[in-house]
């Protein structure tokens, strides 16, 4: 691969952190909103809710942080 496509991946990469870095704070804005719910609503259809978004957040997070290591192998 030459530099300048390692340099476009380079870009690529700073932009998937920069989204990680917005949905790791919106997953942590979720579960706190989750946590300060009356524990009953926790239990309720809105309280699973929250959690599952976070959760999935979460998860799509982790995926792409994952995948930034599958780039940075392809430009080494």
């Amino acid at each position: 691969m030459n530099a300048q496509r390692r340099k476009e991946i380079a870009k690529a990469i700073a932009l998937i952190e920069d989204a990680i870095a917005i949905l790791d704070s919106v997953a942590e804005e979720e579960r706190e909103a989750y946590d300060n719910l009356p524990e009953s609503l926790q239990y309720s259809e809105r309280g699973e809710r929250m959690e599952e978004c976070a959760e999935a957040i979460e998860y799509v997070s982790s995926e792409l942080t994952d995948q930034i290591d599958s780039l940075n192998d392809a430009i080494e």
